[in-house]
């Protein structure tokens, strides 16, 4: 199968978009399929020399304010490589501008679509202008109404999705690195540097961002014998910081450094109200970790609320401080969720989810066959 990946990002950017955008172009090429990637460019001329497959890159801006994020100008480049890649089937990865022009593209050249939503656009339109949303969700509907099949990380998605007039929505989640995000990378010098003098270690780890509400977890914070670690960056890290004087931040991590932080965490806090999926509570729970997250989105699927971990209201500080407080004060409690966060993520591979996603493909090329027929 041909298939080409239009992604709104691509490694070395950091993000679930960019990630999940890489692990399906690994997993294509190791199943013998021939992925092609169509990604904004990106300041480094050398970023994809370790790709998995061929990157074209289409002019991009900075987004102002947050310049981690492109967004891609127009172009006639990835129409063309979609027709020269002579793809069986296009896909949409958290379409919103490139993807847009890659449905585009492969309907009018008869290409069969699967669109992949990831990202809560009309969320982070409320959080950073206020208003908008109304029409995030009219360019949403106008590309995924287009696409063959819709494929949503998790049921609450799904349902925001179908209430937005949006159909053929199928569930798609996402895979976890069991063998990277793994208990036994707890590292006790690690732990003796990060807390001295014996603190519980309770993390976040993600974009430092307005939508992410790591602000909340100042009163977590506060709490005695707790230290508070954050690891990640974006344009909320100055403020944070500030906000926040006692934490420690480790910046950007990723690989095995990363792992190794998500293991030696004793509870793993997520504040965003807006993750369509949460792919660092499922790393948090393959490490072995008690997660703390929100009532909302994609954690609902992921946290089965008091086995594998806590769910709390989005947004209430208070909330995240008492279900912090009530696993710092329960060391029974935090051995017993840890190791059934970590048995109910073990099936969830990249390669049994790879597998899945070219189930998807398969289908819809069968049912465009049908039709034709």
């Amino acid at each position: 199968m041909r298939v080409v990946i239009v992604t709104e990002s691509f490694p070395p950017d950091v993000n679930g978009v960019a990630h999940c955008a890489l692990q399906t172009a690994r997993h294509l090429v190791r199943r013998g399929h021939t992925p092609l990637v169509i990604a904004p460019a990106v300041a480094d001329p050398a970023a994809d020399a370790d790709a998995p497959c061929a990157v074209v890159r289409v002019p991009s801006l900075p987004l102002p304010g947050y310049p981690q994020v492109r967004v891609a100008l127009p172009s006639r480049r990835g129409a063309a490589a979609i027709a020269a890649h002579r793809a069986d089937l296009v896909h949409l990865a958290g379409p919103f501008v490139l993807g847009v022009r890659g449905m585009t593209a492969a309907a009018r050249l008869g290409i069969p679509a699967v669109a992949v939503y990831q990202t809560d656009l009309a969320g982070y339109a409320r959080t950073y202008v206020g208003t908008g949303e109304g029409a995030a969700w009219r360019r949403l509907r106008a590309v995924h109404g287009a696409a063959d099949r819709t494929l949503a990380p998790s049921s609450a998605a799904a349902r925001d999705l179908e209430a937005h007039g949006i159909g053929r929505i199928r569930l798609w989640g996402r895979g976890v690195d069991t063998a990277r995000f793994r208990p036994g990378l707890r590292d006790t010098a690690l732990r003796r540097e990060l807390a001295p003098d014996g603190e519980l270690l309770v993390g976040y780890v993600g974009r430092l961002a307005p939508e992410k509400r790591v602000d909340l977890l100042a009163g977590a914070r506060a709490l005695p014998g707790v230290r508070l670690v954050v690891v990640g960056d974006g344009p909320s890290a100055p403020a944070l910081r500030a906000a926040l004087p006692d934490a420690r931040f480790l910046g950007r991590r990723t690989g095995t450094d990363l792992a190794r932080i998500f293991a030696s965490l004793d509870v793993f806090v997520h504040t965003g109200p807006y993750e369509t999926f949460c792919q660092t509570v499922q790393e948090a729970m393959a490490s072995g970790v008690p997660v703390v997250a929100p009532a909302a989105g994609g954690p609902l699927d992921l946290v089965d609320h008091g086995r594998t971990g806590l769910l709390v209201p989005p947004g209430d500080p208070d909330a995240l401080r008492e279900a912090v407080a009530a696993l710092a004060a329960a060391p029974g409690t935090r051995a017993a969720l840890g190791p059934a966060g970590r048995a109910a993520v073990e099936g969830r591979t990249w390669e049994a989810l790879g597998d899945e996603l070219i189930g998807h493909y398969l289908e819809v090329l069968r049912e465009r066959t049908a039709v034709a027929a």
